[in-house]
């Protein structure tokens, strides 16, 4: 387990980029810390509605954004916290698909030598509309059409730190087993099971999984338990690490190996679009656990990048990094009376974000500058 002094990084200068992993990287690790695949969605994504369109009228919104979705988010959020990430999925040859790639290979840094172009085949979409604190989404596509030479994913994943997976009951991924083979940590979510039966046995992929995160309703589901916290105790019999979300709650976790827990209460903040939060909650995880942060510093680090997410539109543009991070930071000690009690257990971002306050936040309001475009792109930079 790494020190929080070990991990100290200096007064290092707002603007440069944080490496999470930097005092433990070495000559001898893979290229990738991250690698992730699945299928990357065109978002579009409508914020300022007051409530539901109601049918045969037109509704305005007084805001939009448009950005990769799908598990974009995911490798965006991982990417934005200084992880060297690997995206294997498919893009169309349509504009939408150049747009998508454009923004995740030029404006992120994403690896995406492992992702194919596919031509004739257009990009899927998603419409989503924020309102009330909850969102509603339409999507269109189609599955990419088979074959090697357009398949997305490789029979074997580059070598890498860690490696993230969506589970679903009754399907099981070659990619996900070959990973852990080749020494990749496996963090995992899970969706809702249409199915209702919840059978645990029927995520076949769990035994090659270092850390699993449901949330609270899924957890228990899945473990016949009548508490989220009994849940992560019955999980962690069956993963080294059970994170259960609780939502407004905050999170609980259990590592199994060596028995400790630790529970973390959420922040509050005034949600916008709740868009990609779980997404970058899991980022947010994989960066403090592959950095060796104790379990209660990962909790916390988790729901405050979701915590920074939530309070912006999109997915993938929502998506904090440590510009973001550091100006919250630096705005919590400026408080009267400084850090408040309940928001302590933050001190170990002392270490790793930029010293200076005023350089901090302004950097935090370019990066959202730069990320919240309401268009697919225009023709000439502005």
């Amino acid at each position: 387990m790494t020190s929080r002094n070990s991990r100290q990084n200096g007064n290092r200068a707002a603007g440069e980029q944080v490496d999470p992993l930097g005092p433990i990287r070495s000559p001898r690790d893979p290229d990738c810390d991250v690698f992730l695949t699945g299928t990357v969605f065109l978002d579009i994504i409508f914020t300022g509605l007051d409530s539901a369109p109601v049918r045969g009228t037109e509704s305005w919104a007084r805001g939009m954004g448009s950005s990769p979705g799908g598990v974009a988010n995911m490798a965006t959020a991982l990417a934005r916290l200084g992880l060297h990430t690997s995206l294997a999925a498919a893009f169309g040859d349509d504009h939408y698909g150049e747009y998508c790639w454009d923004a995740l290979e030029q404006g992120e840094g994403i690896d995406l030598a492992m992702s194919r172009r596919i031509p004739g085949w257009h990009s899927p979409v998603t419409v989503s509309m924020a309102y009330e604190g909850e969102r509603t989404m339409v999507s269109h596509g189609h599955e990419a059409p088979p074959g090697a030479a357009s398949d997305p994913i490789p029979d074997c994943p580059p070598r890498a730190r860690a490696a993230v997976a969506s589970l679903a009951p009754g399907r099981r991924e070659e990619w996900v087993a070959a990973a852990a083979r080749r020494g990749a940590r496996v963090f995992a979510d899970v969706g809702w099971d249409e199915s209702g039966r919840w059978d645990l046995d029927a995520l076949g992929d769990l035994d090659h999984c270092e850390a699993f995160l449901p949330n609270a309703a899924e957890a228990v589901r899945y473990t016949g338990t009548d508490c989220p916290r009994a849940a992560a105790r019955a999980l962690a019999e069956r993963v080294p690490i059970a994170v259960v979300t609780m939502g407004a709650q905050g999170s609980y976790a259990v590592d199994g190996r060596t028995g400790e827990s630790a529970e973390v209460p959420a922040i509050e903040v005034e949600a916008l679009d709740p868009t990609g939060a779980g997404d970058v909650y899991v980022a947010g995880f994989v960066t403090g656990t592959l950095a060796g942060w104790p379990l209660a510093d990962r909790l916390a680090f988790a729901g405050l990048t979701a915590a920074l997410s939530v309070q912006e539109f999109g997915g993938s543009l929502s998506a904090p990094g440590w510009p973001e991070v550091a100006h919250w930071w630096h705005a919590l000690r400026a408080r009267p009376g400084g850090v408040p009690e309940g928001l302590r257990h933050y001190g170990f971002l002392e270490d790793l974000v930029p010293g200076d306050a005023a350089a901090a936040a302004e950097e935090a309001r370019r990066a959202v500058r730069r990320r919240a475009v309401p268009t697919i792109g225009f023709r000439h930079s502005a």
